[in-house]
C-alpha cells in the first residue's frame, strides 16, 4: 500500500505519544539503560490512561521507561536495574516487583502488547461480505455486548470511524477506532461467533487501518500476550509488534479485577 507516512514516521509518532503519556523525552525509549521519571498529569495523554500513575512501564525494545509515583521510584528503579530487559515483564521476576510494591499498597496490574501497521505489508484484504465505512452517527444503536471491543459506550464521543461487514444487511463483523489522542486512533475488532475463521476480522482491520492512515492519523492495535487469535489477526492485517506496556495498580483494584 502506498502510504503518506513511512514506518519510521509512524514509529516516531508512537514514541512521541508514549513520551507524552509518561512525561519523558521520546529519546528515552532509545537508550540502553532503564529510565525512571516521576508520574504526573498530561492533558494530551491517551484518554483511557488514569493519571497520575502509581507506576507505568513502557518498552520499545531497547530499554524500559517507567513513570512512577515518588513513593515507588526507588523500588521501581531497583527492579529495573536488577533484571534484564527481556525478563522484566515476565514471571517469575514480576513476582519480585509485586512483593516490593505490596508494602505501599500496590501490585503488578496488566501487561499488553501494542502493534503498528507495516506500510509495506498493509493492503486491503478480501471479504466475502459487503464492507461499509461507518462514522460516529452510525454507532448509536451498536453499543451492544457483541461489539464491545470495537466500540466503547463509556467513551462514545471518541468512537470516530468504523468498518462493518454485512451478510444480506445483517452486521456480522465490526472494526471501530477511538480517537484516544491527537495523533493515534486505536482499533478494536469483533466478529459474531458463527462468522469467525472466514477472514472477516483481517479484512475489517486492514481496511480500517488504511482509512485511518488516509486521514493522517496512526492506527494502533492492542492485545494481551496470551490472546493468540488477536495477535494472529494483527499479523494477517499487516501490523507488527511495536511496544509493550505494564501498569501498577492498588491491591484493592487488583482484587476487584480477580472477582
Amino acid at each position: 500500500m502506498k502510504a503518506a507516512m513511512t514506518n519510521q514516521q509512524i514509529l516516531d509518532i508512537a514514541m512521541r505519544q508514549s513520551a507524552v503519556d509518561l512525561g519523558c523525552d521520546p529519546a528515552d525509549f532509545r537508550k540502553n539503560q532503564p529510565v525512571v521519571v516521576q508520574s504526573g498529569i498530561s492533558p494530551d495523554a491517551r484518554k483511557y490512561l488514569k493519571q497520575p500513575y502509581a507506576a507505568y512501564f513502557v518498552s520499545y525494545g531497547s530499554n524500559i521507561v517507567a513513570s512512577a509515583d515518588a513513593r515507588l521510584t526507588d523500588a521501581v528503579r531497583a527492579y529495573l536495574e536488577k533484571y534484564p530487559l527481556i525478563h522484566s515483564f515476565e514471571p517469575p521476576h514480576l513476582h519480585v516487583l509485586h512483593e516490593a510494591l505490596k508494602p505501599f499498597g500496590y501490585g503488578v496490574g496488566t501487561t499488553s502488547e501494542y502493534w503498528l501497521p507495516d506500510v509495506n505489508s498493509l493492503r486491503p484484504l478480501p471479504c466475502e461480505y459487503e464492507l461499509r465505512i461507518l462514522t460516529q452517527a452510525d454507532f448509536a444503536s451498536l453499543y451492544l455486548p457483541e461489539w464491545s471491543n470495537a466500540l466503547c459506550e463509556k467513551r462514545a464521543e471518541l468512537d470516530v470511524l468504523g468498518v462493518g461487514a454485512y451478510d444480506k444487511g445483517k452486521l456480522v463483523g465490526l472494526a471501530g477506532c477511538s480517537a484516544d489522542c491527537d495523533w493515534m486512533w486505536q482499533i478494536g475488532i469483533d466478529v459474531l461467533p458463527e462468522y469467525r475463521r472466514k477472514g472477516i476480522a483481517a479484512a475489517l482491520t486492514s481496511r480500517l487501518a488504511i482509512e485511518i492512515l488516509q486521514r493522517d492519523k496512526v492506527p494502533f492495535y492492542c492485545c494481551a500476550w496470551c490472546n493468540l487469535a488477536s495477535a494472529r489477526n494483527a499479523v494477517k492485517s499487516g501490523f507488527r509488534p511495536a511496544w509493550t506496556e505494564m501498569d501498577v495498580r492498588s491491591l484493592e483494584n487488583i482484587a476487584a479485577m480477580n472477582g
